[in-house]
């Protein structure tokens, strides 16, 4: 069987990098795609960790050789996941979590419409333009942009099937995990998931396999 689509999306500053890492270290079935962008390293990002950082031209040679699942140009620079970080995995029966904006976001609902959506709203405005100053990483110019653009990403909430509100940082991530369990409990994936068990539960037939799973 496929694995799972997680996409989770919040407005910049909305602590949603910080959820995804926490998440994924409570739940090692699955895997993170690590997006591409043209923007600069901000202090202690990496590449091959945080981002794949290529320049502009890089990232329009991929876009038009069709190497991406998904890609929105955002803030003034270009992020988009590659094709082999997500299909090979799903083809596995391997979860995958996307990292993305809500254009992305769409991007991939209208190719794949079985994927999960979550949206990171953070507690109130102030909260917000606190966390994106807690960086000291970006200008003031930076921020009143972001600022700026945070109205407008947080109008497409309506598109995420889950929206988690980051006011308690352990909370909101025992929450995002519940979710991933939630959808991994639904009935259409425990069919798919056991059909051999079902077959031997209703019929009296044996499965071939000890156990119940």
């Amino acid at each position: 069987m496929r694995g799972t689509l997680f996409i989770v999306a919040a407005p910049s500053g909305a602590g949603k990098s910080s959820i995804v890492n926490a998440v994924l270290a409570r739940d090692r079935s699955i895997s993170l795609s690590i997006s591409f962008t043209s923007r600069q390293p901000r202090p202690g990002e990496r590449h091959a960790e945080h981002y794949h950082f290529v320049s502009a031209e890089t990232f329009l040679e991929m876009i038009a050789a069709g190497d991406f699942f998904e890609y929105a140009h955002v803030h003034g620079d270009w992020k988009g996941t590659a094709r082999q970080s997500v299909e090979p995995f799903l083809a596995q029966g391997r979860d995958v979590l996307l990292e993305i904006d809500w254009q992305g976001a769409r991007q991939v609902r209208q190719k794949m419409p079985d994927a999960v959506g979550v949206f990171i709203l953070p507690p109130s405005r102030k909260a917000l333009e606190e966390r994106m100053r807690s960086r000291g990483q970006d200008s003031e110019e930076t921020i009143a942009r972001r600022l700026a653009a945070a109205r407008e990403e947080m109008s497409h909430y309506g598109e995420f099937d889950y929206v988690v509100v980051n006011e308690d940082f352990d909370t909101a991530v025992g929450e995002v995990c519940a979710i991933f369990t939630a959808s991994r409990l639904r009935r259409d994936v425990q069919v798919a998931r056991h059909q051999r068990l079902l077959t031997t539960l209703l019929t009296g037939e044996p499965s071939g396999r000890d156990g119940l799973f």
